[in-house]
């Protein structure tokens, strides 16, 4: 599913209006009886209603669900700001249809607004601004958001709440930005729905069918987009009835330190859940007995070091390599490391403490072999990039590392994305807060690494890994719950997360 920007999204609007073709008015009429179906759902007609809209086609879209509403029993009071003495004429044109409606009491204010009373039995529809707005709210309108804001009432905000911005918002007034329980979405996400510090005033998002032009979001680029069940399944590679072990890739897991093997061991079965032919573990000496006994279906490799990852080796004979969990900070593991990517050809996989080393050396970032992938969770990536105010900023920066560096970058949050060197971003569907745990991001590369060896494009690779990886995830938080679920459970239901993608 594609994201577009706000302007896009306009020009969708124009282009279904002008090609379907549909007047305006009659645009605004479906995707508020789409709106007026979805409260209906979560609410009864018993619920009180009141409505504040803007002058422009959000608050058009929140005349017409007043009147929607009207028509069905509810008891609606609708405050309209006309405050300039200028509405949209689609707006207007609601305003109009407004005359006679039952079961409706409407104001528009025009000077001086004497606020409703909101108690906790009321829902109140946010129509004030939509997604075009691009500065933040100020004056009477952010007197009114702090209002509606400070009320006990349930608010539904229409296609984005009123002084949110649908990219950035990195200079915005928080103060400024309505706080809503549910917002109900026309066609499309917004960018800012999936940043972490939006959420306070998203709440949960529902997307409505509103009927834009499928071919013109066909054909109209972006460089964002969600994850969808069947684009992944899609990527799955079928398995030949005569395939052998080594038509499936052998992979090399530098990983491990006195102290961390259990990093070592969760990648380690990720990885050989996730369809590895063969895996070697290169592990220090104090972790081979654990390494040996956990995970005996793996070869393992020691380091010449009895408590750390020391000396690079070999990785000729690998599809690819993955390095970083549990690796420690000792002095000569820092070493080892960057040796390892100025000697690796093969495509690697960098996370955790591999990390951190290339954060001291951000010049050896340009030198990982081609098609190579980062899995950062936000702390690192910053260590990588510097400070970030925002998701936003800290994304931006995410992409121009993996455009200058040639990597793929997987940026691990609860809307973890996939960003290519071309400046792709791909949002993650699947996983839940009970992956936020110590393990999951090792159980990550351990996924990953499988699929880079059996031959998997780096960018179907990370988007394949990320999906299924978090589609694990959710089995184990259905199984265990949200709480109790560990690391461990995630590789546990790999397995399970793998089948349901070939069915």
């Amino acid at each position: 599913m594609k994201i577009f920007p706000t302007q896009s999204i306009k020009e969708l609007d124009a282009y279904t209006i002008e090609n379907e073709p549909i007047a305006s008015i009659d645009l605004m009429e479906r995707a508020s009886q789409a709106l007026t179906k979805s409260i209906t759902k979560r609410w009864e007609a018993e619920t009180p209603i009141t409505v504040f809209a803007g002058p422009g086609n959000n608050g058009g879209d929140a005349l017409a669900v007043s009147r929607l509403l009207a028509e069905k029993g509810y008891q609606v009071s609708v405050y309209l700001f006309n405050t300039k003495g200028e509405l949209s004429p689609d707006c207007e044109a609601n305003k109009e249809r407004l005359v006679d409606v039952k079961n409706l009491d409407f104001h528009e204010v025009t000077s001086q607004f004497v606020p409703p009373v909101l108690t906790v039995d009321h829902v109140v529809i946010d129509g004030l601004f939509g997604s075009g707005l691009n500065k933040p709210l100020s004056g009477g309108f952010a007197a009114v958001v702090k209002y509606i804001n400070a009320s006990s009432a349930q608010i539904v905000a229409i296609d984005v709440p009123s002084g949110l911005m649908g990219e950035e918002n990195t200079f915005n007034i928080k103060a400024n930005i309505v706080r809503a329980d549910v917002t109900l979405s026309l066609q499309l996400p917004k960018l800012a729905f999936l940043f972490a510090e939006n959420q306070e005033f998203v709440g949960e998002w529902e997307l409505l069918d509103i009927g834009l032009s499928e071919d013109a979001i066909e054909e109209m680029d972006t460089d964002y987009s969600l994850l969808e069940a069947e684009d992944m399944q899609d990527l799955l590679k079928p398995r030949n009835k005569f395939a052998h072990k080594g038509d499936f890739g052998r992979a090399l897991l530098i990983a491990g330190s006195q102290g961390m093997a259990g990093a070592s061991v969760l990648a380690a079965k990720a990885c050989l859940r996730s369809g590895v032919g063969l895996l070697t573990m290169h592990v220090p000496y104090c972790n081979n007995m654990i390494v040996q006994t956990s995970v005996p279906e793996a070869m393992t490799e020691l380091d010449p070091s009895d408590t750390c990852f020391a000396c690079p080796t070999d990785t000729d004979d690998y599809q690819a390599v993955g390095i970083g969990p549990g690796l420690g900070k000792a002095e000569e593991t820092e070493g080892a490391v960057l040796e390892q990517i100025d000697s690796c050809l093969s495509p690697m996989v960098v996370d955790a403490d591999a990390l951190n080393v290339l954060a001291g050396h951000r010049n050896y970032i340009g030198r990982l072999p081609k098609g190579s992938i980062l899995t950062p969770h936000p702390k690192e990536l910053e260590r990588l990039v510097g400070k970030c105010q925002d998701s936003y900023e800290r994304l931006t920066k995410a992409r121009e590392l993996a455009r200058t560096s040639g990597t793929y970058i997987i940026l691990k949050d609860a809307y973890s994305v996939v960003i290519t060197p071309q400046g792709k971003c791909y949002f993650n569907t699947t996983g839940n807060p009970g992956m936020a745990t110590g393990g999951s991001g090792d159980v990550l590369t351990g996924v990953v690494l499988a699929l880079l060896a059996q031959g998997y494009a780096s960018e179907d690779a990370a988007c394949l890994a990320m999906y299924v990886h978090g589609l694990a995830g959710d089995i184990a938080c259905k199984k265990y719950g949200a709480i109790g679920m560990t690391a461990g459970d995630i590789v546990t239901c790999l397995p399970l997360a793998w089948r349901m993608m070939e069915e």
